[in-house]
């Protein structure tokens, strides 16, 4: 047989590099908006109540995918089996991680509920601690046009906003600026619209906010827009099971190459 006669699909193997080497760039940016939002934090007082540092979280996953991508990229390129073969197993075994989560979380929906209910209980009681956890808070609100997590009465977890009488701050009973109905006649946003919030029943604390939690707003949410959110597991998922493919076609044809020298 001659043994210039190449098994392995040009195309493929260059799919696949570029494919690699996109998702490699981007690690860099997850890594650099890590080290970034770990050198800039303000404080470090609220991460010891929460499992883990979100900044440590973006550093950790950069340099997964880096890893995941720098065997694809160098295993393409050089056509080395052990790189792919690396690279295709850690992609699997990331899909399946995925998968399971989805799973777990469908079936144990009441426990998923439960838990990011506690979190959200920290970030309300944290709110003034932490800048990330305020903006986070504040678009969440604004976003999903709610108060708080189950009501706008959470917000007396908070020590600012808390309504007991020992209380000394001025934000006592109120919520933040976030959760204000919107004024179309105000071009500047008052600031102080949450204030005394808490002492208002339901429907004259409507009259002024979004009284109603974000857990049901986020359930709402979720069965108002099951296509967009099936549309983005789809665009979670297809990338990976692409590069799964292609590494095992590309692993296949080397080998058959390697076997055509003998």
């Amino acid at each position: 047989m001659d043994r210039s006669i190449s098994f392995v699909n040009p195309v493929i193997q260059y799919v696949l590099f570029f494919f690699s080497f996109l998702f490699w760039v981007f690690s860099f940016l997850i890594i650099g908006v890590g080290l970034y939002a770990k050198v800039e934090k303000a404080t470090d007082t609220v991460r010891d109540k929460f499992l883990i540092d979100p900044a440590v979280v973006l550093i950790v996953l950069g340099v997964v995918v880096f890893l995941i991508t720098f065997c694809g990229c160098v295993g393409a390129l050089r056509q080395n089996i052990c790189l792919l073969k690396a690279f295709t197993f850690s992609l699997a075994l990331v899909f399946l991680t995925q998968l399971v989560t989805a799973v777990v979380g469908f079936v144990y929906s009441d426990q998923a509920q439960e838990t990011l209910g506690k979190f959200m209980k920290k970030a309300v009681v944290h709110y003034r601690d932490d800048l990330d956890l305020q903006n986070l808070m504040d678009y969440m609100q604004k976003e999903f046009k709610c108060c708080g997590w189950n009501s706008y009465t959470d917000w007396s977890w908070n020590l600012y906003f808390n309504c007991t009488h020992e209380n000394p701050s001025l934000e006592r009973c109120a919520v933040p600026y976030s959760c204000c109905t919107a004024d179309p006649a105000e071009s500047v946003i008052n600031t102080m619209c949450g204030f005394s919030a808490q002492t208002l029943n339901f429907l004259q604390a409507s009259k002024s906010i979004y009284a109603i939690g974000c857990a049901d707003r986020a359930v709402l949410w979720m069965e108002s827009h099951l296509l967009l959110v099936g549309a983005a597991a789809l665009a979670l998922a297809l990338p990976q099971i692409a590069g799964i493919v292609l590494s095992q076609i590309l692993i296949s044809q080397i080998q058959d190459e390697i076997s055509s020298a003998f």
